[in-house]
Formats: structure tokens, C-alpha cells, sequence
């Protein structure tokens, strides 16, 4: 899928929409998952909680952190991506995303599967960004594990 002028537009507007007003930001108390994301190439950092309840599902989502647009973006939009959905669907969101912004940039990608999340594709462009928009992602899959610290490198 490459991206066309207006995918281009809705992906800048959408980024810093969400870098300016990251939706769940902030400590979420009490969490039963929280891991630490970091890369150490752009200094982007987050911590992400969450809160699972008995039958395995995500009942919220929050992160705190620092870093550019596409990390805090990537994280506000996979926050809301994750609420409601069970633990075994949060990894399958993963790897579809993963591999949607990992992807040769002229590689097709079934944007409906992606949802919202298609706005950060963008970041094919980009290799160097790519770490920035997966970082929330391998924090999540880190949280998942069992907590702990991840890094991009």
C-alpha cells in the first residue's frame, strides 16, 4: 500500500493529534501489567500499565513517557486499540501491526484488519521512525511477559 497525498495528510494530522493530546495518558493504579520501553537511539521512553482482569481481558490501558510524536502517538492509538480486547487478540494486534510498519513500503497491507492504527503506516517511509512507532508495541509484548524493561536496539 503506498501511501497517497491524503494518507499522507490524515497520518501528519492524526500524529500530532495524538503526540498534543495523547489519549490514556497518565499511571494507572491498580495494573496487574506494567513494563518499561526504551530506545536508546532517540531517548524515547514509556511505561505502559495495564489491567487484565480474571477472564484474560484488557480492561484499561495507560502509559506515561516521554519521547517524539510517532512514539507517544503509536502509544495513545494503541492504548485505544487495546481496551476490551483478550490477551491472545493484544498479541495478534501486535504482530499484524509489526508487520504492517516492518513491510517493504510498496507491500500490499490490509488496512481494514489495521483500524485506526493504519495512520502510522506512514512510518514505512521513514526507517529510521520505525523504532519510534514500534517501541509501545514491544513494551507491550514485554508487559504481557511478565514486566520488566525492553529496548528498541
Amino acid at each position: 500500500m503506498e501511501l497517497s497525498d491524503e494518507l499522507r495528510q490524515l497520518y501528519q494530522e492524526v500524529i500530532l493529534d495524538h503526540h498534543r493530546a495523547p489519549r490514556n495518558y497518565g499511571t494507572l493504579e491498580p495494573h496487574t501489567h506494567q513494563a518499561e520501553g526504551y530506545n536508546p537511539l532517540c531517548g524515547d521512553q514509556i511505561e505502559l500499565f495495564l489491567r487484565v482482569n480474571d477472564a484474560g481481558i484488557i480492561e484499561d490501558a495507560r502509559f506515561t513517557g516521554q519521547g517524539c510524536a510517532i512514539s507517544r502517538a503509536s502509544a495513545s492509538l494503541m492504548t485505544e486499540a487495546l481496551k476490551g480486547k483478550s490477551i491472545e487478540e493484544a498479541h495478534t494486534i501486535f504482530e499484524r501491526f509489526h508487520h504492517a510498519v516492518t513491510s517493504d513500503p510498496t507491500a500490499p497491507i490490509d488496512a481494514d484488519r489495521l483500524g485506526k492504527l493504519v495512520v502510522l503506516l506512514g512510518v514505512r517511509e521513514f526507517p529510521t521512525r520505525i523504532k519510534c512507532a514500534t517501541l509501545p508495541w514491544h513494551t507491550l509484548e514485554q508487559a504481557l511477559a511478565g514486566g520488566g524493561t525492553t529496548t528498541t536496539e
